[in-house]
């Protein structure tokens, strides 16, 4: 069957301008409107997002870590804050405004904060003191270790891990 092209009807004669239309256009691209050209290389979008970065962020190290040696990153001096959950250290740095000194889980900054994430605590009494043994959690619900696991996944997929706990003579 032979193919015919039948330009008699609207719809076909309309299609066929607009196939026409749309091939110049790729083939024949219109020439860029210099005016709008800019003649440097951005350097600012917005008065906000810089092309480059200012400073590099600050390099982590994986380290081990103790309570005594933990406690001084608490976030008081606008240095970096971390906080331990079952023996891993998060650097929370990013979250200042969760952990540092004036937010609802500051009193976790440079602290184990295992037994506190676990019982869904913010008291000072969930917090060991620096210098004695670190909380073994024996005595946590089985949902209780469930809850301080979620904080580990949680916290892992959105904070750094950049050490260990272990106890203060163990270093």
């Amino acid at each position: 069957m032979p193919l015919s092209l039948d330009l008699g009807t609207p719809v076909n004669t309309a299609l066929l301008i607009y196939i026409l239309y749309s091939v110049q256009k790729i083939i024949f691209p219109p020439a860029p409107d210099l005016s709008t050209v800019p003649r440097t290389v951005p350097t600012e979008f917005k008065h906000g997002y810089s092309w480059m970065p200012k400073s590099h962020p600050p390099t982590v190290l994986f380290r081990t870590y103790t309570p005594r040696t933990l406690e001084p990153f608490n976030g008081l001096d606008g240095g970096r804050i971390l906080l331990a959950i079952n023996g891993v250290v998060f650097d929370v740095t990013a979250g200042r405004n969760f952990y540092g000194p004036d937010g609802m889980y500051g009193n976790f900054a440079g602290r184990d904060a295992s037994r506190g994430m676990a019982k869904q605590s913010f008291d000072v009494e969930m917090l060991t003191p620096v210098d004695q043994p670190l909380d073994k959690l024996e005595d946590l619900k089985p949902d209780e270790i469930e809850n301080m696991k979620g904080w580990i996944d949680h916290f892992s997929n959105k904070y750094i891990i950049c050490g260990k706990l272990v106890e203060n003579d163990a270093v």
